[in-house]
């Protein structure tokens, strides 16, 4: 089974640690899945708002199975795992459902979500965020961090709704490009843009890591292989601003001194690339990157702004 994972370098090492629940929560419900157990409300609200609509099937009980035995991994605590159902649902599956339309989603987004408590570490200093397997799996993991990037407290150099892209909603959009590429690939021309400079699992050292713009890649991962560069084009592009955009071209234009065969500036490398990624979710999906990266952001605004309640598992009024 093919797996597509994406990783980072962890900018400061926080100790792990699970997320308390109040007394009267769900604390007293195992999240570790036995061989049967009493669906409790929170179980109700995932049918309602994934299962049913979606045949989604939204897995927070720790099942081994479903881990990879390569890491050392803990389960998803409940709180943690009610708000991520909500983000989920609210800043991904919903917007495709807006800019492509519901037959779209329930046609293509992936039909199991994993989550994990806490990031999988490799021995290179970088630990994974996310991984999908075979166009149907999307795994999520640092989900008992959740709490402390909705605070602003876990990377200090990082606000709320960057906290949330980088660790969460990006991955998601990223991972969901891969199982899109599974399905029909991308256009063999975004391959050849930056043929030769892709860098493998060295991405995160230097001088790549402080390159990466002038080399002709939005990200340090991007680097790793064109598969991975693909999806951070994708995932990058629609959860980031225009104005955050520009920035980042301003810094690439230039030429990178340690290729010297590298002839194009970095931001003309990068929006060759982008208007391949366009025309191809234009073209094969019906897609226009540009109005969903303003549904994303529109909505991602009013997370922040606490206009979405993220804890409510009532099932009163259903999903269409």
């Amino acid at each position: 089974m093919k797996k597509n994972i994406l990783y980072i370098l962890p900018l400061v090492m926080m100790a792990l640690g699970l997320t308390s629940c109040s007394e009267d929560s769900l604390s007293s419900e195992s999240i570790i899945t036995a061989d049967s157990y009493t669906q409790n409300q929170f179980d109700k609200w995932l049918e309602a708002n994934f299962r049913n609509p979606y045949n989604i099937d939204f897995k927070y009980r720790y099942e081994e199975i479903e881990s990879d035995m390569n890491y050392y991994t803990v389960p998803a605590d409940m709180e943690s795992s009610i708000v991520m159902a909500h983000l989920l649902k609210y800043l991904c599956v919903e917007t495709y459902n807006e800019v492509a339309g519901i037959e779209f989603t329930r046609s293509y987004f992936p039909k199991m979500f994993y989550l994990i408590g806490t990031w999988e570490y490799r021995n290179n200093g970088s630990y994974i965020l996310g991984t999908a397997e075979g166009g149907k799996k999307i795994l999520l993991t640092g989900i008992n961090f959740l709490p402390e990037v909705l605070a602003g407290t876990y990377d200090r150099t990082r606000d709320v709704a960057e906290g949330l892209n980088h660790y969460y909603i990006k991955t998601i959009h990223h991972e969901f490009t891969h199982i899109l590429n599974q399905t029909r690939d991308f256009p063999t021309s975004f391959r050849q843009v930056t043929p030769n400079s892709y860098v493998n699992d060295s991405q995160f050292d230097e001088p790549y890591l402080s390159a990466y713009l002038q080399r002709g890649f939005i990200s340090a991962y991007a680097q790793t292989e064109a598969r991975e560069d693909f999806a951070e084009m994708v995932s990058v592009y629609v959860t980031n601003s225009a104005e955050w955009w520009e920035e980042q071209m301003k810094a690439a234009d230039t030429t990178w001194e340690g290729d010297i065969d590298q002839v194009q500036t970095g931001r003309a490398l990068i929006e060759q690339k982008l208007d391949i990624t366009r025309a191809y979710m234009r073209d094969v999906w019906n897609i226009d990157i540009d109005e969903l990266r303003d549904c994303i952001l529109r909505r991602q605004t009013n997370i922040t702004s606490g206009k979405i309640d993220l804890t409510d598992i009532s099932t009163n009024e259903l999903t269409k």
